[in-house]
């Protein structure tokens, strides 16, 4: 039977339940500094590794953006080479705060699958760190397409600055404002979106606590009964805004996978600046 797993769990969480869950190491960064070279050099005992751009995304175009969904077979053959089984509670972390780690644990629970951030910064860590690779039996899990309501289309997301929906941009603000864009094709915005960095639900590497983070989502109007709608670059970060939504009881948004990475890409599609 599995585990009943919440979005975020601490260290004495996965103490008590290690014999059953399976840890993956997250590390990553846009400059390529972070990655698996850190995992082998010291990583949580018996935690396997994920990389993003090869495990958690399918290869970058230009409707889908930088770090599109893989392929329901290629994200299941991921899965099973880090041993996942169909019921494995999966406890995803990096070094950023959770901010990568969020996309595997949010791709695994649109599948229903257990799965959880670890809430904790790298001094809350008491037990010794190992290096090298961590061989492990391959899992059995499943291929299962991706839910279409957990996921928001880019005809969905130009339709919400006219209409109900709320829209949350997780990126920091000077890219939501335009000042600078270091990799997508144009700076600035979605229009009709509303900056909520993921980094503020943060707080010196945990997660804050929820009446502050239940509050930031309510004062843009991301309330548990609001149609959400979240992105960043691309469709990463943003993953940590939706999983911090659903850890306090704001409901479960949908993600713009494509982010602006896909928006801006597309001469068409209008961009805004300055504040909001």
């Amino acid at each position: 039977m599995a585990i009943e797993i919440p979005p975020f769990v601490t260290l004495d969480w996965v103490a008590a339940n290690r014999d059953d869950i399976r840890l993956v190491d997250c590390r990553w960064s846009l400059d390529g500094s972070v990655g698996r070279d850190q995992y082998l050099r010291g990583h949580l005992p018996g935690a396997v590794f994920a990389d993003l751009d090869h495990d958690l995304a399918g290869p970058p175009t230009r409707d889908g953006g930088r770090h599109p969904l893989p392929d329901p077979d290629d994200f299941a053959l991921a899965m099973q080479r880090l041993g996942v089984h169909d019921d494995t509670p999966v406890v995803a972390y990096d070094t950023s705060g959770g901010g990568i780690a969020a996309r595997l644990v949010w791709m695994l629970r649109i599948l229903d699958h257990p799965a959880a951030v670890l809430d904790h910064r790298e001094s809350d860590e008491r037990s010794v760190r190992e290096d090298g690779d961590v061989d492990v039996p391959a899992g059995s899990f499943r291929p299962r397409p991706w839910p279409a309501d957990a996921v928001a289309t880019v005809d969905e997301v130009a339709a919400a600055a006219s209409s109900a929906t709320v829209l949350l941009d997780a990126r920091e603000p000077g890219r939501h404002r335009g000042d600078h864009e270091p990799v997508d094709a144009r700076a600035g915005r979605i229009p009709g979106s509303r900056n909520l960095p993921w980094t503020d639900n943060v707080v010196r590497g945990r997660l804050a606590p929820p009446d502050a983070v239940g509050a930031r989502f309510d004062a843009v109007g991301a309330t548990s009964g609001a149609d959400t709608i979240v992105y960043c670059g691309s469709g990463v970060t943003a993953c940590h805004d939706a999983l911090a939504m659903e850890a306090v009881g704001r409901g479960r948004p949908r993600v713009f996978v494509g982010s602006f990475s896909a928006w801006a890409a597309d001469p068409q599609r209008p961009v805004a600046t300055g504040e909001d």
